[in-house]
């Protein structure tokens, strides 16, 4: 029988018959919004973001600037305007500041439609309504649930309707070729407006266009939300038509021209931020506004008159982390309309800055200056991409040509590029040296009204889906289904891959898809006789033979430039004789370079800064084929001007050089190398005498540059250094004459290259890299290199065979091996794919320098602190250079401590004292003993930022028997996410135990969860139970249930059941050991327990992606939030962030992306294994990421909505107390947890030889496992007991009436060895919340809504068939916003029957175009056949049962043509089949388990991180096919010899069929896929199945080759010559 759609009465039985009329197309577009609201409002869905708060408008133009156009100049004087430009010297560049980039984030839904015909119709613009309020679920909105965070519409100037106002205003109808329509927001301010317009009717006078009338827009204002209204704008337009003698060549550029000035005239004055042009032009004008995509229509009635039409129309709705209502940064912008984050934004803002002073054309007639500043660092990410693509396009630039410019595709390993448009890559290699991408997750649309086009990212990190029709119009969105479609009519479906663009040609009448705007782009100049005639590469040169020092002057500076032993031992010579980064463990527990009382070098005071919700990060390694650090040295040429001149440059292929590579710069005759040593002169005293040398060096670089030099090697070697002479830190000097340069217009016309002695590690060169180097030769680390392999020691070990041997080049090579490797994962981690984006991007943060160091070398980045001065500096800098100096020179380089624990050397928070006190404490049940090691941790020396702070009360104390139980305090109490593989079994049940017995929570960690544990124990004699028998101390009724399971990037153990039985459920996006990288479980560690738990096979590592691959931006976390809110109503989930500067922005979009608790991990959190690197330089103090967090949270009125959870090295009820004090309502405990349970430190997690058996998977080591449940239940008492005493002696019964209090905290009254600091920012205050904390903590479960699902299991035999195991046939139609379709029916069968129990048999069958995440969670007997199309998603998480998608029977296309599901199908799934006719988009069963599935062609990374399961390719597929594949078996189809190429050899094997067992397992589920889904593809393959047998190529992993299905004596020769290639890349392994 047929099932009707939710709520079928009423609203939404009319949301069929809309869907399905003929007579849609006449329908009024207030019909049509009225639709789209009430589907929503039929399905009763609440709104996820019915959170946030809005406040100020930020400034359109606020800068320094003082514009020759001021307003009291233009009111009052009759200047010409010939007089009206400055010169570049007036102007002070824009800095580009951190914390006003990070404030604004987002992300959206977006889309076009075009008319071939160019036939401009009111059905353009209400199908656009119609599409736009379809994607509302991918927009945000504010607290009062209905101030939009920005929708809008660009279309062409709707001529008609304006001539018709015109008429009735008594103005001539418009000349429409000289006449430019203005869209602005205006001051609310009568008096103000009056005088705003007064400045713009004046300039535009001065600049010869005569305003002929201004229009108010209509609006409804009744209908915006009570935030938005706050700030709403007054809307008008302004009609101007070109009247000066001049010839004008270009109406655009003269409109740019005198919005600019326009902007520049009002930017010091105290309303600037509230004027705004939507638009100024002769083709387009945007409306939009702080609005919900459904009210946009109803807001302009503009849009509803039947003569607005337009012959295309761009639409897009926003989804912002940031409440703050803006009405200016709703887009489309000017000319984009960009769904996407831009990761290096503070690089692309600082070059555009610096391009400024070079920027000229012709076609400006000398009036550069007056379009000055180009970009605006208030504004958000892509107000300023499309501030950059305006200059391009009215400079002469088509948009497609800047949109290549700008965001260029990976062309870089490209298979088939070289083949398709080989042109194009002659183009990216110009612009390449010309213009640093603007990096990261991005589909952009744009029009200049003459093409409409899309763009997408270097990685395809956005959804795209495009299709044409019969009657000539294309339509292109983040979504299908946006839009009732008559299927018949449909003649192409497809998306935009990595890279790729469609443009229309609205003038004649073209589509050009990717290879054709290539081309036609690429060929508009000869780029490739250019790059052949002017681009030069630098040669490899070998490396010195021998060394160049004797070893007691290499020692001597070594220990001038802040080197230490370990240093030295375990990062340049495990790099040296291993090829990459040294791996430690248990995170970073020792004190920030600021409060350390030993000397650090500067890099120490930086921390790299990571992706995390708004953008993904990278995998390097698997994903390296869209990343590169090649780098051009030599001048950037002005990007307005094309020309061979340009391109004279010299190409690195990496930023680390060795000497004589150096050298071959420095002999470049072009490049005109200037030296400029580094050192400052100490001989007059160290008060100023670092500035003076800075201030020397710059002046000398400013010479060098105004003088032609083309790089700058900055230097800091010395044939003979001098005691009095130290070197400057070369970070500061990279850094100031990068800034100065900046300062001075000079920037581009010059590189800058370290040659430096300070620098040796891979965050050392990010550093220098991320200040303005754009390379680095670190001479005496290679010359480190060079004596260790000479040494004795070396020697011997190699001889004796105890370490690999490495001739002396080779030791050279690795070193620059795993730099390279190193900076690789550094970019990934932000999600950045280039160096050319990182160069000078400043992505770092900084703790403990001042504001004079910041501003002098490091401007724009954060130093919330404050901290050193440069005297501060110079005499920590002195440190190492006197000693290195001094008479009493130590033989031997000093260890710190700073890596591994030892006495004398730096503090460790997590010292071997301190975890024999705290387990005499818990083992012996002592309060005597836990009074030691409570006085061990008072005694400490400074080692966090919160050991700064001390109480104080405005109470008297109360007895501690008024206070609040201990057993409620502990209920706040977690344990930290350790992942099941990473700890041992006995760990990790012990854990689980302790936490459920006080009513805490434990962490499942990634890995899932055996069932066993999610019953009480009820068989226990003395201890112990038959159930769990490895470990003691048990009592009847405890269970080893975690009542956290974590949903990790791997999804291991994820499976419906382990998701029902979780009391919350937590979204792991970043680590605070190691943020923005993923992990892997070494194959030693993946026992048979562990394999079974994580579905695949013992011994094969489990390799976790850095990002989630369903979450690339804030709407895909809430997507995600959904599906989990859908299969597990009842559980909360949380969303783990890492502290870092801007996580408040983050966290508020978090909240409202509907999580119910966010939690905020500190750097010091504890990792089984990371490289040292990150363990030491990445991730910031939760003390100021819980600060930044509160404040955003409760100034954004969001902070009621979530529970904030806190973690990152907490051992005392003094730390919960703090973080109490500064906002959290949960506490967890990691590390201190582990050693409470048996951890002795031993710091050796990542070899798997734990002593203890916490963490290790070996059987002898893990009998040795000492924990008990009752002593970490003993501890977490006494830390409640703890905190108890403290809040009486504050005079407080709850904790609850303290938290947020930062009123009751102070700064100590201590002095710091290196400096003071400024702890402000961490006191000080926005409010407290408006309930309490147990009030937020006991709110119910944040809600999807009524949802399909609901309906679905009202339905009586649906729901007799779940209970009863029966079957049941059911159909119904399903639109774009039923998402997560199928979820919630899993979650009750899964928790009734488990993962496989269920034996009935749910048929459902759905007509339409299906919302994100179809079909997610299936679990056996679910069989789900979808006659139509689905986006993103399809089969998330999947234990079984059936998936067919297939399109309409009379489509007009051919479905092994079309792309019929999104993108990351079938990704955690466990089990069960897919069968999609037609094509898949990127990533394609990424980390499958054991799912089967055949589809008719996929994108980019198909298969990748697969562990089991089986998938069949019936069609071409993308790039990097099986990354990181460690287990189950592909089939690809491969009919023109392309496969092999697009291969990623890292791990798998590539062999023909020859397999008996193969064979048949390839043909039926090719018989199969054409059963269920009558697939004509399928069926030609069957029917001439040898033919096509011979053309399948079988992808095999390690794992399996022993199968029966992969076991052949041979591999088949393929038939066209491919044996070489084959043999060679089995060789390969």
């Amino acid at each position: 029988m047929a099932l009707q759609s939710p709520g079928a009465t009423g609203a939404s039985s009319s949301v069929s018959r809309l869907l399905s009329s003929a007579k849609l197309s006449s329908t009024k577009t207030i019909f049509s919004v009225d639709f789209v609201r009430s589907y929503c409002i039929s399905k009763g869905t609440k709104r996820r973001n019915e959170l946030s708060g809005f406040r100020g408008y930020s400034p359109l133009l606020k800068s320094s600037l003082r514009s020759p156009f001021s307003v009291k100049a233009i009111l009052n004087s009759d200047r010409a305007a010939g007089d009206a430009s400055s010169s570049f010297s007036d102007l002070k560049p824009q800095v580009a500041y951190l914390e006003d980039i990070i404030s604004e984030r987002g992300a959206c839904g977006v889309g076009f439609i075009a008319n071939l015909e160019n036939k401009a119709t009111h059905k353009i613009v209400n199908d656009a309504l119609i599409a736009l309020g379809c994607m509302e679920h991918r927009g945000g909105c504010g607290s009062d649930n209905t101030s939009g965070d920005g929708s809008g519409l660009m279309t062409s100037i709707p001529w008609d309707l304006f001539n018709e106002w015109a008429e009735k205003q008594g103005i001539a109808s418009f000349d429409r070729t000289h006449t430019g329509v203005g869209m602005l927001f205006l001051p609310r301010d009568d008096n103000i407006r009056k005088e705003a317009k007064k400045v713009i009717t004046s300039i535009f006078e001065k600049e010869g266009l005569e305003v002929l009338g201004w229009r108010d827009v209509p609006v409804e204002a009744s209908i915006v939300g009570h935030n938005a209204k706050q700030t709403m704008p007054n809307t008008e337009q302004v009609f101007v038509r070109i009247v000066k003698d001049d010839k004008v060549d270009d109406v655009e550029r003269e409109l740019y021209i005198c919005r600019k000035l326009i902007e520049r005239a009002v930017a010091s004055e105290s309303w600037a931020s509230e004027l705004y042009f939507s638009s100024l032009s002769n083709q387009t004008i945007v409306y939009k506004g702080m609005l919900r995509s459904e009210v946009l229509g109803l807001f302009y009635p503009d849009l509803q008159n039947d003569l607005y039409k337009s012959p295309f129309a761009i639409y897009h709705r926003r989804f912002s982390t940031n409440t703050s209502p803006r009405w200016h940064l709703a887009q489309p912008m000017r000319f984009l309309g960009h769904n996407g984050e831009i990761n290096t934004i503070q690089g692309n803002l600082n070059w555009m800055t610096s391009r400024e002073a070079s920027l000229r054309s012709p076609v400006w007639h000398g009036r550069e200056n007056d379009i000055r500043p180009i970009s605006n660092p208030k504004a958000s990410d892509s107000a300023n991409l499309d501030s950059a693509a305006e200059l391009l396009i009215r400079s002469g630039r088509t948009p497609e040509e800047s949109l290549m410019i700008l965001v260029p595709e990976a062309y870089k390993n490209h298979p088939t590029l070289m083949i398709k448009y080989p042109e194009a890559v002659d183009f990216y290699d110009y612009y390449k040296g010309q213009m640093e991408p603007w990096d990261g997750p991005a589909l952009v649309l744009f029009s200049d009204g003459k093409t409409v086009g899309a763009c997408l990212d270097r990685n395809g990190l956005r959804p795209a889906r495009y299709w044409r029709t019969s009657d000539n119009v294309v339509y292109v969105a983040s979504e299908v289904g946006v839009l009732p479609m008559d299927e018949s009519k449909v003649t192409m479906k497809g998306r935009l891959g990595p890279g790729m663009m469609i443009s229309v040609d609205l003038e004649n009448g073209q589509v050009y898809e990717n290879t054709e705007v290539k081309k036609r782009v690429a060929s508009y100049n000869p780029y490739g006789k250019w790059v052949s005639e002017n681009l030069r590469n630098l040669k490899p040169s070998n490396y010195l033979s021998s060394a160049i020092l004797e070893t007691d002057e290499t020692l001597r500076r070594q220990q001038a430039f802040g080197y230490s032993s370990e240093d030295v031992q375990m990062v340049i010579e495990s790099m040296a004789a291993q090829g990459k980064e040294p791996t430690f463990c248990m995170g970073d527990d020792t004190p920030v370079a600021v409060l350390s009382q030993k000397p650090h070098m500067l890099y120490d005071y930086f921390k790299q800064r990571f992706a995390q919700v708004t953008n993904p990060a990278i995998d390097p390694l698997r994903e390296g084929l869209v990343m590169s650090l090649e780098v051009n040295i030599g001048k950037r040429g002005n990007i307005l001007e094309v020309g061979p001149q340009n391109v004279s440059q010299v190409v690195l292929s990496g930023p680390v050089l060795n000497e004589r590579e150096l050298e071959g710069l420095l002999g470049d005759p072009l490049l005109k190398s200037q030296i400029l040593p580094t050192f400052f002169d100490i001989r007059r005293g160290i008060e100023g005498s670092l500035k003076k040398g800075l201030l020397k060096l710059c002046e000398a670089a400013d010479e060098a540059v105004r003088n032609g030099s083309q790089v700058l090697v900055l230097s800091d070697r010395s044939d003979n250094p001098e005691p009095t002479r130290p070197a400057i830190p070369m970070l500061l000097a990279v850094g100031a004459v990068h800034q100065h340069l900046i300062q001075n217009g000079l920037r581009m016309s010059a590189s800058i290259i370290a040659d430096t002695a300070q620098c040796f590690s891979t965050h050392h060169f990010a550093c220098l890299i991320g200040y303005g180097a754009s390379a680095i030769c670190p001479h005496l680390a290679l010359e480190t290199c060079r004596q260790w392999r000479l040494s004795n020691k070396t020697v011997n070990m190699m001889r004796n065979g105890k370490m690999p041997t490495v001739t002396m080049e080779q030791a050279q090579k690795n070193y620059r091996k795993a730099v390279n490797t190193g900076l690789l994962k550094v970019l990934s981690k932000m999600g950045i794919s280039l160096f050319s984006s990182y160069c000078g991007a400043q992505i770092f943060e900084i703790y403990g320098l001042g504001n004079e160091v910041v501003e002098f070398s490091f401007r724009g980045s954060a130093s919330q602190i404050g901290g050193l001065t440069l005297d501060e500096l110079a005499r920590e800098t002195l440190t190492f250079w006197v000693r290195a100096f001094s008479e009493d020179t130590a033989k031997r380089l000093e260890n710190f401590g700073f890596i591994q624990f030892r006495p004398g050397g730096e503090y460790h928070g997590n010292n071997p004292e301190m975890s024999k006190l705290l387990h005499k404490a818990v083992r012996e049940k002592s309060e005597t003993a836990y009074a030691v090691y409570q006085q061990h941790l008072a005694n400490r020396p400074i080692t966090v930022f919160r050991d700064l702070l001390e109480f104080k009360s405005d109470r008297n104390p109360i007895p501690v028997g008024k206070v609040e139980p201990a057993s409620s305090i502990v209920e706040r109490f977690c344990t930290g996410g350790m992942s099941l593989g990473a700890i041992s079994r006995e760990t990790h049940e012990t854990i689980a135990i302790a936490m459920n017995r006080l009513g805490g929570k434990s962490n499942s960690g990634e890995g899932g969860e055996d069932p066993i544990r999610w019953k009480p124990l009820t068989d226990v004699v003395d201890g112990y139970s038959s159930t769990l028998p490895h470990l003691k101390g048990l009592r009847n009724g405890d269970t080893a249930t975690s009542a956290i399971k974590q949903v990790a990037s791997g999804r291991f153990g994820v499976t419906p059941t382990f998701l029902v039985n979780a009391d919350q459920l937590e979204i792991k996006v970043a680590q605070g050991a190691k943020p923005g990288e993923g992990g892997q479980l070494p194959g030693k560690k993946v026992s048979a327990y562990i394999a079974r738990l994580r579905n695949s096979k013992p011994g094969v590592p489990l390799i976790s992606p850095p990002p989630h691959h369903d979450i690339y931006s804030i709407e895909d976390l809430a997507q995600l939030i959904f599906d989990l809110h859908q299969v597990n109503p009842k559980a909360k989930v949380s969303v783990k962030l890492v502290s870092e500067t801007g996580i408040g922005t983050v966290a508020s979009g978090v909240a409202k992306a509907n999580a119910d608790i966010i939690q905020i991990s500190g750097y010091d959190g504890g990792t089984g294994a990371s490289p040292i690197s990150s363990i030491k330089h990445a991730g910031g103090p939760w003390e100021l990421g819980l600060a930044e967090t509160q404040k955003t949270l409760i100034g954004n009125g969001l902070r009621e909505r979530v529970i904030i959870r806190v973690d990152g090295g907490f051992k005392s009820g003094v730390d919960v107390l703090i973080a109490a004090a500064m906002g959290a309502d949960e506490y967890g405990f990691g590390t201190l947890a582990m050693i409470a349970t048996g951890c002795i430190m031993a710091r050796i997690c990542h070899t798997n030889n734990c002593p203890v058996g916490v963490a290790s998977q070996r059987e002898e080591l893990r009998a040795r496992f000492p924990g008990l449940p009752g002593d970490l239940v003993n501890f977490f008492l006494y830390i409640a007991e703890e905190v108890r005493g403290i809040l009486a002696q504050l005079g407080y019964e709850k904790l609850d009436d303290i938290i947020g209090r930062t009123d009751l905290l102070k700064a100590r009254d201590i002095s710091l060895v290196k400096t003071h600091l400024d702890l402000s920012y961490l006191l000080s205050s926005v409010g407290l919340p408006k309930r309490s904390s147990t009030s937020i903590r006991k709110q119910e479960v944040h809600s999807n809504g009524p949802v399909l699902d609901d309906t679905l299991l009202q339905d009586p035999e649906i729901m007799d068939a779940i209970e009863n195991e029966k079957t049941v046939h059911k159909t119904m139609s399903i639109y774009n916003v039923d998402r997560s379709v199928c979820g919630r029916i899993a979650g009750v069968i899964a928790k009734k029957y488990g993962d496989t129990g269920f034996a009935g048999q749910l048929n459902l069958t759905f007509t339409g175009s299906a919302g994100q995440s179809f079909a997610c969670f299936l679990t056996p007997g679910m069989n789900i056949r979808l006659v139509g199309e689905a986006n993103d998603y399809v089969g998330k998480g999947m234990a079984g049962g059936e998936v067919v998608i297939l399109p309409v029977e009379s489509t007009g296309f051919r479905p092994e043509d079309a792309t019929i599901v999104g993108n990351t199908c079938l990704y955690g799934a466990t089990g069960g089949l897919l069968f999609v006719r037609g094509k898949a988009g990127e990533r394609f069963a990424v980390r499958n388990s054991l799912a089967q599935a055949v589809v008719e062609g996929t994108g980019d990374h198909c298969c990748e991180y697969m562990t089991g399961g089986c998938v069949v390719i019936l069609g071409k597929v993308g790039r990097n096919v099986a990354a990181g594949m460690t287990g189950g078996l592909a089939y690809i189809l491969d009919e023109d010899n392309t496969l092999l190429p697009k291969m990623n050899k890292e791990i798998v094997k590539i062999q023909r069929v020859t397999s008996p067992v193969g064979q048949t397992q390839l043909k039926s589920l090719i018989q199969a896929h054409v059963e269920k889904t009558g697939s004509s593809k399928g069926a030609m393959i069957v029917e001439e199945w040898d033919k096509y047998l011979a053309m399948f190529w079988q992808l095999v992993p390690p794992s399996e080759e022993d199968t029966p299905e992969a076991n052949s004596d041979h591999i088949l020769k393929t038939t066209t010559g491919d044996e070489e290639q084959v043999s060679s890349t089995l060789a390969e392994k």
